[in-house]
């Protein structure tokens, strides 16, 4: 069995380091103007970027470039004279999803690797001849598929190579073309300006739909007693019950807008129209290994360091243990849960209930068993380290040390700060020291939470 290539998300040098170092084979980053991921993104600067191409390849790991925006025709106008610069720094590939830029590509500079974008959504084997007669290397296939569907893909399609979403967050919108964002704040997502309007709090009204077809407010009914008691008979997204809500009709108000009603409407999958929970596919791994997906895709570039690195060497121990023929390490997923989430799902790589895709409780990210504290900077020869603080943490508390060879649980007994003693590091933007931390290099620290 091959191992799958581990490609993790970098919004900037720090990120991209920090995935190397826990075990990531290649990264993915953002394209000036052409990337779906517009702010939070250090690589929109050239120089930066360059640096980072540079450092993949002095490192002997592989550096691909987003470029997978779906342009408007002001854009187009300067395409050409935008990537000649950025083809120059040599990336291995150019991640694109439109149509029109993949042809200019593929005629401008044929020499260039090019993987289709999951914008573009492909979903079948037909769909991925298609693009690999036009010489697309790699399909990044759709997060709507089942392991079932991707194993047929590679069987009618084996000398091209896929790609699958494996962990990170979800969208409410069919692989991200969402116009939710555009709607209320004019920032359209496929522009790379999403503002995460599925993640908003929002309250849910009965209506009733009137003889001219708008919906009418009804009042006095606790939609959430109501969908959990229809949910306990519905047999999920593949299932043939149709969903007790199906022919109803709900308004939503979001919290900073009362008073004004969106009609939508429940088929019989549900409503899946608000709070997806974040795709955890590190159960499936030695699967899709066996199936012979070539890369495994992490999401999440304007995430922290902490989680790229923290991804990073949870799914590569996954991917290892699974080519070794060792059994799967269940305290992975416990090393995940530390990570800030909205509640985890397999995603429709397996079947679910319709309740286990979306949380319904917050739209906001929790970490239920640690906290991401800080991270050393440098060592000294008595072995005391410096530490640039993210969160507070103190004296007493047990800390989770996270280092690429491998981590370590212990009870922080001393601390300095500027040289005097301290039991507490307040907060994001101090250093302090801790001392017994030789060989500890590039080590990030966690504060468990009992």
């Amino acid at each position: 069995m091959k191992a799958p290539e581990l490609l993790l998300p970098a919004g900037g040098l720090e990120r991209m380091r920090a995935a190397y170092d826990y075990g990531a084979d290649a990264v993915y980053a953002g394209s000036p103007r052409y990337s779906l991921r517009a702010r939070n993104n250090e690589f929109a600067k050239l120089d930066v970027l360059e640096q980072g191409i540079k450092e993949a390849h002095e490192r002997n790991k592989k550096f691909f470039l987003t470029v997978n925006t779906l342009p408007h025709n002001s854009k187009l106008k300067t395409f050409v004279a935008d990537m000649e610069p950025l083809i120059a720094m040599k990336p291995d590939a150019l991640i694109m999803a439109d149509p029109g830029l993949i042809m200019t590509v593929r005629e401008k500079w044929p020499e260039m690797p090019i993987h289709l974008s999951v914008q573009a959504n492909t979903t079948n084997y037909w769909g991925v001849k298609f693009w690999q007669n036009i010489g697309v290397e790699r399909i990044i296939l759709s997060r709507e598929l089942s392991m079932e569907e991707i194993a047929e893909i590679r069987q009618e399609c084996p000398d091209i190579e896929l790609e699958v979403f494996i962990h990170g967050a979800l969208c409410i919108a069919y692989s991200g073309r969402c116009l939710l964002s555009g709607y209320f704040n004019h920032r359209d997502p496929n522009q790379g300006t999403c503002t995460n309007s599925c993640r908003w709090d929002y309250k849910v009204h009965n209506a009733v739909e009137s003889d001219a077809g708008d919906a009418q407010l009804l009042q006095g009914f606790n939609f959430e007693k109501a969908q959990e008691e229809a949910n306990q008979n519905f047999e999920g997204i593949n299932g043939q019950k149709r969903h007790p809500y199906a022919d109803k009709v709900f308004l939503i108000e979001e919290s900073n807008r009362p008073g004004e009603m969106m009609p939508i409407m429940e088929d019989e999958h549900g409503t899946y129209i608000m709070n997806s929970k974040d795709l955890r596919g590190i159960e499936v791994v030695e699967k899709l290994a066996k199936i012979g997906v070539d890369s495994l895709k992490v999401e999440g570039r304007t995430k922290s360091l902490y989680y790229v690195a923290r991804v990073a060497q949870s799914y590569r121990k996954a991917i290892d243990d699974a080519v070794a023929g060792r059994p799967f390490d269940y305290g992975l997923l416990s090393e995940l849960e530390g990570l800030a989430n909205r509640g985890y799902t397999s995603g429709f790589l397996e079947r679910h209930q319709t309740q286990d895709y979306q949380n319904y409780l917050s739209g906001h990210s929790t970490a239920k068993q640690s906290q991401y504290v800080g991270h050393v900077t440098e060592i000294d020869a008595e072995g005391w380290a410096t530490v640039e603080v993210k969160n507070r943490f103190a004296v007493g508390d047990t800390l989770e040390i996270i280092h690429p060879e491998g981590n370590q649980t212990v009870t922080l007994e001393q601390m300095t700060r500027k040289g005097a003693a301290v039991e507490v590091a307040p907060g994001n933007g101090i250093q302090v020291k801790i001392p017994n931390m030789q060989g500890k290099e590039k080590a990030l620290l966690a504060r468990v939470i009992k």
